[in-house]
């Protein structure tokens, strides 16, 4: 099986300077561009189908995907992105760093989990699963529109590639599964962090 691993477009959160995560927002006209431009990228890949998170911005991004390729799309509730920021969601960050220092400090650690925010336990445990589940579909090569914390995720917990150094907007991460375990084959639009 192959898996294309892709970030959604640019968002309205980025633009804005907004902390994002659990904030449901739209792309951004250069994200329907940057939508645009990876379709044509994966034109020629084969993909049968698309997972996709729930969110507008990834649901935004697959259309398009599917608009270009032609294939369906399936929505999976727990590719969501992880509600990182409890009651800092959708808040400026440069007004939240004034009034919250304590708690964007404790955010600098992904493992920490301020008020309102989902745990990173409990964050892992779903996207672990839900990969499970995807990784066992009789399928040879799909693509999943999702967030960084998820894709963040998958490479810590399942492929354990390390941490991501850059991901930018409409980032593919290639992998493939042989003998029951993926490798991460090919990187576009980011960057691991060396060791």
């Amino acid at each position: 099986m192959r898996i294309y691993l892709i970030r959604h477009g640019e968002s309205e959160s980025d633009v804005k300077n907004l902390f994002g995560g659990d904030y449901d927002d739209h792309l951004t006209e250069r994200g329907k561009e940057q939508a645009e431009a990876l379709a044509k990228k994966l034109t020629d890949k084969k993909i049968e189908i698309i997972f996709r998170s729930p969110y507008l911005r990834a649901s935004e991004t697959a259309k398009i995907l599917k608009n270009t390729l032609g294939i369906p799309i399936k929505t999976i509730k727990d590719l969501r992105e992880r509600n990182n920021y409890g009651f800092l969601t959708g808040m400026n960050k440069g007004e939240a760093i004034q009034k919250y220092p304590k708690e964007i400090e404790l955010l600098k650690d992904y493992r920490n989990a301020i008020k309102g925010a989902e745990t990173y336990a409990r964050f892992k445990e779903r996207v672990i699963r839900t990969w499970q589940k995807i990784a066992t579909m009789n399928y040879n090569t799909i693509a999943i529109i999702t967030h960084g914390g998820p894709i963040r995720c998958v490479l810590r917990e399942i492929i354990k590639t390390g941490e991501l150094a850059h991901l930018g907007d409409c980032a593919i991460l290639e992998l493939e599964k042989r003998a029951g375990k993926f490798s991460l084959v090919k990187i576009e639009n980011a960057e691991l962090k060396h060791k």
